[in-house]
């Protein structure tokens, strides 16, 4: 329940997160780099590029890491970087195929649990590293990893989501928060049968046209991964905050911030709604409707009481820039 939570401070938290603020970074690198062109042959302001390739689509997905993330939990540094990435491709209805890596660090010994953490994960989750650059005589440590991914013809994608859609959560609650830091771990530890399995249910939804639209959860969280969804379909909803799987020790505030190992927004038609969330349900993840899609182009969150405040209102300031203006790949 959010009864106590005041929900215009909660509104103003989430305008002002860290995660939040990374994303309005992208708008500007993107009309730097002209990809707001119409003439643009792949989109941008998805999880990953999906490149048309015969009668489906290549994948290609990259994450870059805080050096002071790397720097303070370098196996866990290594394992997101395919953790994450393989969450890019799923959240696009892809599979993955191969990894390379870009590593950087002052000698062999702190490389070390790095690619520990690359190797334990790329086993897990079944997907090879064939290859990428290393450097262990860099004056600072820093890391990326690209992931190729291939989808079908039919694509989970942001800019697809319609009015009148229910938004659907669905997070593995079946974890604990690396402490200090948001990064809600539901990965490791657990069996990599369970892991591979868990991913393709996203390009099963996909395959079988269950829904249209998805991303998943990034460090802007729940509710500001919302909002980069919501203005890449040009559209507005409310979110219940209520609503949203939590686990029930962690207060709402801190997992409005929470970055989890798996977890998805998706844009679902209602009476197709309860066979999603069967799906996920079925492997133990939870998942439910948190709100409803309209034309607005206006993001609001509702508390416990009712009360709603405004988050975001894409017509007067854009969050990424990747709204009605930007070009677009429809499958």
């Amino acid at each position: 329940m959010t009864a106590a939570v005041d929900i215009q401070d909660l509104a103003r938290q989430i305008q002002d997160a860290r995660g939040v603020a990374h994303k309005r970074d992208i708008d500007a690198v993107v009309a730097r780099l002209g990809l707001g062109s119409r003439h643009t042959a792949v989109p941008v302001g998805d999880d990953c590029a999906a490149i048309p390739d015969g009668d489906g689509h290549l994948l290609l997905a990259i994450e870059g890491f805080l050096d002071s993330f790397v720097a303070a939990d370098p196996y866990f540094a290594g394992y997101c970087g395919i953790m994450v990435n393989l969450s890019d491709v799923a959240a696009m209805g892809g599979r993955p195929l191969a990894v390379v890596d870009a590593l950087w660090s002052r000698d062999a010994a702190e490389a070390d649990p790095i690619l520990a953490g690359l190797s334990d994960a790329a086993a897990l989750y079944g997907v090879p590293v064939v290859g990428g650059h290393t450097n262990t005589r860099a004056d600072v440590g820093n890391l990326a990893v690209a992931v190729l991914g291939r989808a079908g013809p039919r694509l989970l994608t942001s800019f697809d989501a319609t009015p009148g859609d229910d938004l659907v959560a669905a997070v593995d609650l079946r974890g604990r928060f690396r402490e200090p830091h948001p990064y809600w771990d539901a990965s490791t530890g657990a069996p990599g049968e369970r892991l591979r399995g868990d991913l393709a249910l996203l390009p099963g939804l996909a395959e079988d046209g269950l829904c249209r639209a998805a991303k998943d959860i990034s460090m802007a969280g729940v509710v500001g991964t919302a909002l980069m969804l919501l203005e890449c379909s040009n559209v507005g909803g409310l979110v219940n905050l209520d609503a949203i799987p939590r686990p029930e020790h962690v207060p709402l505030a801190r997992w409005l911030t929470a970055f989890p190992s798996f977890g998805y927004l998706l844009s679902v038609r209602p009476d197709r709604t309860p066979a999603v969330c069967e799906r996920f349900a079925a492997r133990g993840i939870a998942s439910a409707p948190i709100g409803r899609l309209d034309a607005s182009r206006v993001a609001r969150v509702r508390g416990s009481a009712g009360e709603e405040a405004v988050v975001w209102d894409f017509a007067a300031s854009p969050l990424i820039g990747c709204g009605q203006d930007r070009a677009r790949v429809t499958p």
